[in-house]
């Protein structure tokens, strides 16, 4: 059962099952020319809200091995695919000149998309010079993200773009990504099962 948390904004409604700190395990396994790399991980993924209609998102994850040697983070923002309006704070600091729009399940539900579900925006950012911006959509218990632009530092490694699936499954979130990067095209790069831990 998915429980919606009280004070939620209205457009967070469709992405509320997200809402928690998640925790478990996953596997790294991505091809790369004749080889491949193959390592389990530990992960722990938050979801939270301050308020306004978008999710803060943060990401750490550790190699399963005796040290629990760190491995990647990554942070960033999820909030339904809309313009930004007047009644929408920005840009920078501009506070907003009108009220806040869609407070109401039925102003949200008029962004719903023809496929049933809600257009979704996705702006992550890695500590190695990486940042993807992800559009897709969020439908019922699944999101399904394709990037839209990779953004990349002089020295970053090569990242070309990625795909990620979520879904929940028996109350844990399952993930699911494809990465084409280090020169190799689109493929499977990594997926974890996580548990709800607070």
């Amino acid at each position: 059962m998915i429980e919606i948390p009280v004070g939620l904004p209205a457009e967070l409604v469709p992405l509320s099952w997200l809402i928690g700190v998640w925790e478990g395990s996953g596997v790294i396994d991505y091809a790369i020319g004749d080889g491949s790399v193959s390592r389990e991980f530990g992960q722990r993924i938050s979801f939270s809200h301050d308020g306004l209609p978008y999710l803060n998102y943060t990401s750490y994850t550790w190699l399963d091995d005796e040290d629990r040697t760190p491995l990647v983070a990554e942070s960033g923002y999820w909030r339904l695919h809309r313009s930004q309006l007047e009644g929408d704070p920005g840009p920078a600091m501009l506070p907003p000149t009108a009220p806040r729009p869609f407070t109401t399940a039925e102003s949200v539900e008029t962004l719903r998309n023809s496929d049933g579900g809600f257009d979704l925006e996705v702006a992550l950012v890695h500590p190695g010079g990486v940042s993807e911006l992800y559009l897709g959509q969020v439908k019922g218990p699944r999101i399904d993200l394709a990037t839209d632009a990779v953004m990349r530092t002089a020295g970053s490694k090569p990242y070309a773009a990625a795909t990620r699936l979520y879904g929940l499954v028996d109350a844990h979130l399952l993930w699911a990504w494809d990465v084409a990067a280090l020169g190799q095209d689109l493929r499977t790069h990594a997926s974890a099962r996580l548990a709800k831990v607070d």
